[in-house]
């Protein structure tokens, strides 16, 4: 008998035959053992543990003992054929394009094509260009860079071999040095690309779909502003940064594409604004709050279209292409509104964005939170709310299929005015 049989622990069944199989739990004839792939999970316990050892067989066709942390031997069993039943789709998986593989070298004498993780990703990559804004695509390209490094030659093995493993490794490596939003953006980055790749047919399971996300330490959420803490900053601020507040705060907008408006997005006459958001794509034609509007037929205006409306803004972001300097400048305007701290700029830490920060629930995205709040106050239909500062959401369009050009002028008539 196979020394494994001594030690409760089930061999490869290709070392016996299936009608000379005896086990307590298991009987399996021709067919059976056919069915089962020539492996089967079983049970051990050391002497030193009170728990049951599962025994299984890896894809490879190792055999490997992992404890169950489990006391009971039933409820052990059932995590011993989980074992074994997810390593068994995996070999599955894994003959199966080795037979192919053959089959095709066997008829047209050449090599059937794989697709590796980073074949993958550099596809997945030129596929999302023309979808996402440059920011977000930056950022897409650096994730996916950290990650092939992280993998090195695993990188240029076959899509499938990367596993669940492979990626809390990176997670948890990646949280060593970075901030835990940081990280938990690349695990979201990670799930999109291994989405694709099964909706794409070339994976049967997501390895990334249950990868948690690290947990933030202290996370502060963002709160909206008060109308006095409002009236401070604007204070504060010098006549650029106080028209980006004006515009944060009446259309709802992000800061990079507050900081992008050019004279042409405006439109004086027909009180509207018209820009497309740099996240999503989104074209919006926003009518201009009374306050918002008093405030742009005060400054000068420029024969030249093209001129952008807030010029440091929109130099700085042209050059970075990303608003990360702006958000720090506005912490910089919040804390001499005596609304937070002066904090070192982030950059200089070198241990990722946000870390040690003492965040106090505002930033320039608050801006956004409070045009949301002021206008449920008010009593706006959630779907004109959405409409006004662009959110999208599924479940919501299900309901509302069109926000006219009236209720978003009776929207932004509602605004308090904090000048």
């Amino acid at each position: 008998m196979n020394p494994c049989f001594a030690k409760g622990c089930l061999p490869m069944f290709t070392d016996v035959y299936p009608q000379q199989l005896t086990h307590p739990r298991i009987s399996l004839d021709a067919a059976e053992c056919s069915y089962y792939g020539s492996y089967v999970s079983s049970l051990t316990k050391r002497s030193t543990s009170k728990f049951w050892v599962a025994c299984f067989t890896d894809r490879n066709g190792r055999r490997l003992k992992k404890s169950t942390a489990s006391t009971n031997r039933k409820e052990a069993q059932k995590i011993a054929d989980e074992y074994e039943d997810a390593a068994r789709r995996k070999r599955t998986a894994l003959q199966a394009r080795r037979v192919i593989s053959e089959l095709h070298r066997t008829i047209t004498g050449t090599d059937l094509a794989q697709t590796t993780m980073r074949s993958f990703l550099n596809d997945w990559l030129e596929r999302k260009a023309p979808e996402t804004a440059k920011s977000t695509h930056g950022f897409y390209k650096g994730a996916a860079s950290k990650f092939i490094e992280f993998l090195g030659a695993s990188a240029d093995a076959e899509l499938a071999e990367i596993t669940r493993e492979h990626i809390l490794r990176f997670r948890n490596e990646e949280s060593k040095r970075l901030a835990p939003k940081t990280v938990n953006h690349l695990v979201k980055f990670l799930r999109m690309v291994f989405r694709a790749a099964k909706r794409d047919s070339l994976l049967s399971d997501d390895p990334a779909e249950f990868v948690d996300t690290v947990r933030e330490a202290n996370k502060t959420e963002r709160r909206p502003f008060t109308i006095d803490e409002l009236r401070a900053v604007l204070a504060a601020a010098d006549p650029e940064w106080k028209s980006m507040i004006l515009f944060g705060l009446y259309t709802g907008q992000r800061l990079g594409d507050i900081a992008t408006l050019t004279w042409a997005n405006v439109d004086l006459e027909r009180g509207e604004v018209r820009l497309v958001t740099r996240k999503t794509g989104k074209r919006l034609i926003l009518p201009l709050a009374p306050p918002l509007l008093r405030h742009l037929e005060s400054v000068p205006t420029s024969d030249n279209l093209s001129a952008p409306l807030h010029p440091r803004a929109h130099s700085i972001l042209s050059v970075q292409g990303k608003s990360g300097h702006l958000s720090n400048q506005f912490a910089d305007l919040l804390a001499q509104a005596g609304l937070r701290e002066k904090q070192a700029h982030r950059a200089t830490h070198g241990t990722g964005r946000g870390r040690g920060s003492a965040q106090r629930g505002i930033s320039f995205h608050s801006l956004r939170h409070t045009a949301v709040t002021l206008l449920k106050e008010a009593g706006i239909p959630a779907a004109v709310v959405m409409e006004l500062v662009g959110h999208d959401s599924q479940p919501m369009s299900e309901h509302y299929t069109h926000v006219g050009t009236e209720a978003l002028k009776k929207a932004t008539d509602s605004f308090p005015d904090v000048l």
